[in-house]
């Protein structure tokens, strides 16, 4: 068994590690692994080539970019923040959570790329969580910005992908089925995706209570800022 292929592998942890491109980080592990496994450059640059093309519907979101673009420019941002401000009781938490159940449920259905980070992601929803953090009280810094939006693209990450394998046409779920198949195990896709099921609610349970505890944090992050600013004006 040579093991030397694996190294991509650690060529992706380190240069997440050291946020590097993403784009690059995975073209140099591919690399790697590839020179690991003794493939000539010919070749290797042949596999990377046959890659691309074979998976080039993926960059069809590029598209949808323009039209974002466009309406970001006329205040999409803006209006998503006051029409998300009007709800005085919506909660950051309630917001995600709520998002996070629509994104889990349309990707069950198979409706993977209705929403994702460009389309829905950063015009729409972090900014709306922006405006539901506002309405919990929570003052804005650049700090806690970043959080909110991390995890506004952080809850779209876990619908889409704990949601998508409950999908019976799926492609990872047909590739179990294929799997299973050559060694001589018959599923069907619909058993395998109710498998996933449990997995797909703990995911939703877990996130949840993760959201909540991230409001909480940031709220208690305010209330010892606001303390502080008091006790210095104090005097």
């Amino acid at each position: 068994m040579n093991y030397w292929p694996l190294t991509g592998i650690a060529v992706v942890i380190v240069g997440f590690a050291l946020k590097r491109n993403p784009v690059l980080v995975v073209i140099a592990a591919g690399v790697t692994s590839g020179l690991a496994a003794g493939m000539g450059i010919g070749d290797l640059l042949a596999l990377i080539g046959d890659s691309f093309v074979s998976n080039r519907a993926l960059l069809l979101f590029v598209l949808t970019l323009p039209a974002i673009g466009l309406l970001e420019r006329y205040g999409l941002r803006e209006r998503a923040q006051a029409w998300i401000a009007s709800f005085r009781k919506l909660s950051l938490a309630r917001l995600l959570i709520a998002y996070l159940g629509a994104r889990q449920l349309l990707s069950m259905l198979g409706m993977i790329d209705l929403a994702g980070h460009a389309q829905t992601v950063r015009p729409l929803v972090a900014p709306m969580s922006e405006a539901a953090a506002r309405n919990d009280g929570i003052a804005l810094d650049d700090n806690a910005r970043e959080r909110v939006h991390a995890l506004a693209a952080a809850t779209d990450n876990v619908g889409r992908f704990f949601g998508e394998d409950v999908f019976l046409a799926f492609g990872a779920v047909l590739l179990i089925q294929g799997f299973y198949a050559r060694n001589g195990i018959e599923l069907d896709p619909l058993s395998i995706a109710l498998w996933a099921l449990p997995t797909a609610i703990a995911a939703f349970v877990i996130h949840a209570v993760r959201i909540l505890w991230v409001q909480r944090d940031l709220e208690r992050t305010r209330a010892k800022t606001s303390g502080g600013e008091a006790t210095d004006a104090a005097p």
